[in-house]
């Protein structure tokens, strides 16, 4: 098989075997926990701007579903694994990852040391890097790696939002989660307006929407809130999307105007638009949070939570957080009180916060995404609830 190299900024290269679509690409080189969801991964738009290293050690072996896809396209800038499967064994699959990498021109690597490679990013840090089948230089491809753009202020929302607004009207149908509406799924009754700002939303967060009785307006990145209001909504959510909140200002302005205005969730880069409009600070993580086995705690109530998170940059809260919190912290902002109501059990980074004087709350991770599997489901049915509370 024809040999690749994935190149990194600060140097270091590893040579592998070309696999997917035959070309060169560059991105921010990160790496992903989870076992399984490789084709969910892919077509996350959260992964624009990003090269994405599966650390376990087999991908691909039960293929690739059309109905598995969270976004119209693939994402990613680049894919990294140790081995790719050539056999499938799923009833479901009409493609190999082979065939879907090629398809969607997602050029990729394989045969590389994936542990290693993890190993160096944890230690040294997400970083630009390079997957080249055309050029076997190193010192070429380590140089166009220092060159790539980073993903800090740059507005990646825009690259993937939709290019107008549309109805969602699909639920989950036989897979749906449980649920405080009950009934059968065909007979649920569909209550609240919900416009959802698309910065690189997931289709499964659409269909939750759908399951717990909402019609969805998803519009994209850059409406304004007069034009959301003039949608006269029961409730607004925000969605997860890649790369810096700092670089979208103008969704920050908008949320800014919609706050006291409508409920609101935000999820994952909505989570950090929101904090960032109440007047709170963002970061760049070291290596991020990529994966479906993160370990989040409701300081509300200290139950555990399992998550699927994907996510480079958190928000700051009032100072360092070195252990948890006996309650949920509270941070005076602008706009009133916040209570930060989530936190990471592996770093201590900040998940979820709720305001104390307005409608509004969000997480950081994806509820959507079930890998507890339930364990966050309750979140979209606090959204009604919220709505609900409104109408009252």
């Amino acid at each position: 098989m024809k040999k690749a190299l994935l190149a990194l900024a600060d140097g270091t290269v590893f040579e592998g075997r070309a696999l997917g679509y035959e070309g060169e690409t560059v991105g921010e080189v990160v790496f992903n926990t989870a076992m399984t969801g490789y084709q969910e991964v892919l077509t996350d738009p959260s992964y624009k701007g990003q090269i994405i290293t599966m650390t376990c050690p087999h991908i691909g072996n039960y293929g690739v579903t059309p109905e598995d896809m969270e976004s119209r396209r693939s994402w990613a800038e680049g894919f990294v694994v140790l081995e790719a499967s050539r056999l499938v064994s799923n009833w479901r699959s009409q493609q190999t990852i082979q065939e879907m990498l090629t398809e969607a021109k997602v050029v990729a690597i394989e045969g590389i040391d994936t542990r290693a490679l993890t190993r160096h990013l944890r230690e040294h840090g997400s970083q630009q890097g390079i997957i080249t089948h055309l050029d076997s230089d190193r010192t070429r491809a380590v140089g166009r790696a220092k060159q790539a753009p980073s993903i800090i202020g740059r507005d990646l929302a825009t690259e993937v939002t939709c290019a107008r607004s549309y109805e969602w009207t699909t639920g989950s149908g036989d897979w749906i989660p449980a649920t405080a509406i009950e009934g059968p799924v065909d007979e649920r009754p569909t209550r609240w307006r919900v416009v959802a700002y698309d910065f690189g939303i997931k289709h499964n967060i659409l269909r939750r929407l759908v399951d717990v009785g909402c019609h969805v307006t998803v519009v994209p990145a850059a409406t304004s809130a007069a034009e959301v209001a003039a949608l006269r909504p029961d409730g607004v959510f925000l969605s997860n999307g890649p790369g810096d909140p700092e670089g979208v200002p103008y969704a920050v302005k908008a949320v800014e105007d919609l706050i006291g205005r409508f409920p609101i969730f935000g999820i994952c880069l909505g989570h950090q638009i929101l904090c960032l409009a109440f007047g709170l600070k963002t970061y760049k993580l070291k290596f991020g949070h990529h994966g479906a086995n993160h370990p989040v705690m409701d300081l509300r109530t200290r139950k555990v939570e399992i998550t699927s998170q994907n996510h480079n940059f958190a928000v700051q809260g009032p100072g360092p957080i070195r252990e948890v919190p006996k309650a949920p912290p509270v941070v005076e902002t602008r706009y009133g009180s916040l209570s930060l109501t989530h936190i990471s059990l592996n770093d201590y980074s900040i998940e979820g916060m709720v305001c104390m004087d307005h409608p509004v709350f969000s997480v950081q991770y994806h509820p959507e995404a079930a890998p507890g599997p339930h364990d966050a489901s309750y979140l979209f049915d606090e959204f009604v609830r919220l709505m609900e509370k409104q109408h009252a």
